[in-house]
């Protein structure tokens, strides 16, 4: 999953970087609001936290322009404006969650989760493919009660293949929906994901199947047995 903050306070932006990176997240980063409204426009994101006073552009326009081009990003409103005014405003403007300065860190993961499992996953928290279920909220992986020990990035890579069950998925979609813009993550390290990703998968009845020069498909063992 991949976030973009945008904070012009460098300590604080740097400290939220931390803590979501620790959490298995992807996370870039944007100082002012010409660069978030122009790295909205080029990156997908699963998930922005939008300061509203920003240098260069205000924090509402980059949402109101973001809304007017029908981006669907989810918004999360992080910001010392506690005005009720300042709140309904940016609601009304289409930010899906609203907090105030100081926050609590728990708190603001908690709500990370519940916006990206809403524009993932929808009404369904869990996503499974044969005996296996991934718990997004919790990042855990299970074949059935046993639960499968996996690295953070294990479970990121195995995330996205998850929500594109059935379908081929690049190498290059992997890398975009791990990596930041700092961190690049080679084909080679993908490689070795899904290699050690197969082992673990083994008894679950999921397969991860290599599609020459596409990519790799995730599906059932029956499904792959006919195919």
């Amino acid at each position: 999953m991949r976030i973009l903050i945008i904070e012009d306070d460098p300590a604080l932006a740097d400290g939220l970087t931390r803590a979501l990176s620790q959490s298995g997240y992807a996370v870039d980063y944007a100082a002012n609001g010409e660069q978030a409204n122009a790295m909205l426009q080029d990156a997908i994101y699963d998930l922005a936290i939008l300061d509203l006073g920003l240098p260069k552009m205000e924090g509402t326009e980059v949402l109101r322009r973001l809304r007017t081009r029908g981006g669907t990003t989810p918004i999360l409103v992080l910001t010392a404006r506690d005005a009720m005014e300042d709140r309904v405003r940016g609601l009304d403007l289409g930010a899906d969650d609203y907090m105030t300065k100081p926050f609590n860190l728990i708190e603001l993961e908690a709500r990370v989760r519940a916006l990206i499992r809403r524009g993932q996953f929808g009404s369904n928290m869990n996503l499974s493919c044969g005996e296996l279920t991934f718990d997004p909220t919790a990042r855990r992986v299970r074949c059935g009660e046993l639960t499968l020990e996996m690295s953070a990035r294990e479970i990121s890579v195995l995330e996205v293949l998850l929500l594109r069950q059935g379908k081929v998925v690049s190498k290059e979609q992997i890398m975009a929906a791990l990596c930041n813009w700092d961190n690049d993550l080679g084909e080679n390290a993908i490689e070795v994901y899904i290699h050690r990703l197969r082992k673990k998968l083994e008894r679950s009845g999921a397969r991860i199947r290599t599609i020459r020069g596409l990519g790799y498909l995730l599906e059932k063992e029956q499904a792959a047995h006919e195919n």
